[in-house]
């Protein structure tokens, strides 16, 4: 077991998105075109046949944080999902600086804070380049 459970998460993971914001659909089609795409299941949480409560989760919960899940069936939430997959696709340095005292904390902090506005955030991010 690593000193940061991200470390352990095992491939393929599942990423349960939110396909309605903007940001996160950025995210998406970047993962579709990394060279690793295939460690990585893509699932819209805003998908009509998509059904949280079959996980054992609530949507509002999914809206809330972003989640993954890896082969074992190990969930990752917020911030630590973040850390999963970019452990997984080989960001491995990147995960570990994430995780250093101090830094996590910093790191986990800002999660929240983005997550909370992602959406409106997005927005104002496509509102300002189609000027």
């Amino acid at each position: 077991m690593s000193r940061h459970p991200a470390f352990d998460a095992h491939p393929p993971v599942t990423l349960y998105h939110d396909g309605h914001c903007p940001l996160c659909q950025r995210e998406v089609a970047w993962l579709t075109r990394h060279p690793r795409r295939e460690r990585v299941l893509l699932v819209d949480i805003q998908a009509p046949e998509f059904d949280a409560e079959a996980l054992g989760k609530t949507f509002e919960a999914m809206m809330g944080k972003l989640h993954l899940a890896d082969a074992r069936g190990d969930w990752f939430i917020g911030m630590d999902a973040s850390r999963a997959l970019y452990a997984v696709l080989g960001y491995r340095k990147l995960v570990w600086l994430s995780s250093l005292p101090g830094i996590a904390g910093v790191m986990d902090a800002g999660y929240r804070w983005f997550a909370r506005r992602r959406v409106r955030l997005g927005r104002w991010l496509e509102k300002g380049r189609r000027k």
